[in-house]
């Protein structure tokens, strides 16, 4: 989502965090420090009273927008078909998601 937001220009914090509604400060804030330490996005300081910080995508988060969408665009063509894959794995036990592979279901 942060790097949909951020394809149509750059944008200050508090702004970003306006258009996501939901979103909470800290998970936005570990969001977008993951992304600049992946180089998708930079993260300019301007020197004002108060700091203002703003975001915008680095060359390589300009080319994940493409790709991003055609994934949007996937998911909301197969919602219908995704809806039913989820509800039947919840109603055989299985949407748990499993974090020791110890506890994993045999695939056999």
């Amino acid at each position: 989502m942060v790097i949909y937001v951020l394809s149509f220009g750059p944008i200050r914090t508090g702004q970003l965090q306006r258009s996501m509604p939901g979103i909470s400060k800290k998970m936005l804030t570990q969001t977008l420090r993951e992304l600049e330490a992946d180089q998708l996005l930079s993260r300019k300081v301007h020197q004002v009273v108060p700091p203002a910080v703003e975001y915008s995508l680095t060359e390589l988060g300009q080319k994940f927008v493409e790709p991003l969408l055609a994934l949007y665009d996937w998911a909301e063509a197969n919602s219908v078909l995704l809806d039913t894959v989820e509800r039947n794995r919840a109603a055989s036990g299985q949407a748990e998601i499993v974090e020791d592979e110890s506890e994993a279901l045999p695939l056999s």
